[in-house]
């Protein structure tokens, strides 16, 4: 699990492509004191798993399911991503709950400038944009952030300047594609409420106003 709070801009130093999964090297300092092998580690948002390490760097593998739902299929030596090493037990929960599982891409649709702060609006199908709420919590590329505003098929964020600094979102440009990652705590309530208007009749409550007269709690 992590918190989307961003703890350094890591650089792609390889690619390699497979059929249909690749593996990715990546050059970071900040996370490598600690990292192992087997680790999680969130690329823009994208939970990877540390399968080699060496001196300012680990290689990861991607999968073909990752790959379709994300945009690290579009990432080439050079490419900067932000980086975040699973939450420890005894951390402070800074952003709010990101499981690292993409559910898929957005694209940047305008860029303004609000004083200090600097708005993004973000395109997105209206499958990811259901589950977005307004004052609620997001995750792009990784990174946990309110949401400020939201239409049917787009949101907006507004960006502080620390949080400009952290995280590759800087570099951002309209048309850039980027990750989203809604908050699970939606999607489990949405599912809980389906998966019991859905119950079979045999398996719904047999309270009703006839059982509860029969045992003297109406009148």
């Amino acid at each position: 699990m992590f918190t989307g709070i961003i703890e350094e801009i890591g650089r792609i130093a390889a690619v390699k492509n497979g059929i249909t999964s690749g593996q990715l090297t990546i050059a970071a300092d900040i996370i490598m004191s600690d990292l192992k092998i087997g680790d999680s580690v969130a690329v823009n948002g994208a939970c990877l798993t540390v399968i080699s390490i060496s001196k300012g760097s680990f290689c990861a593998d991607v999968m073909h399911e990752t790959l379709d739902r994300s945009s690290l299929s579009m990432l080439k030596a050079g490419s900067y991503v932000n980086l975040e090493r699973a939450m420890a037990a005894d951390g402070r929960f800074g952003g709010h709950i990101v499981s690292g599982h993409i559910d898929g891409t957005g694209r940047i649709l305008k860029i303004k400038k609000d004083d200090n702060a600097v708005w993004y609006t973000i395109g997105a199908d209206e499958k990811i944009v259901h589950y977005i709420v307004e004052k609620g919590s997001i995750a792009i590329d990784g990174i946990s952030l309110t949401v400020a505003d939201v239409g049917k098929t787009e949101f907006s964020v507004s960006v502080i300047p620390h949080t400009l600094s952290q995280t590759t979102l800087a570099g951002r440009v309209v048309g850039d594609i980027v990750n989203l990652e809604n908050d699970v705590v939606g999607k489990y309530i949405e599912k809980l409420i389906l998966d019991r208007t859905s119950e079979a009749p045999e398996q719904k409550s047999r309270i009703d106003k006839s059982f509860l007269a029969k045992h003297g709690y109406l009148a």
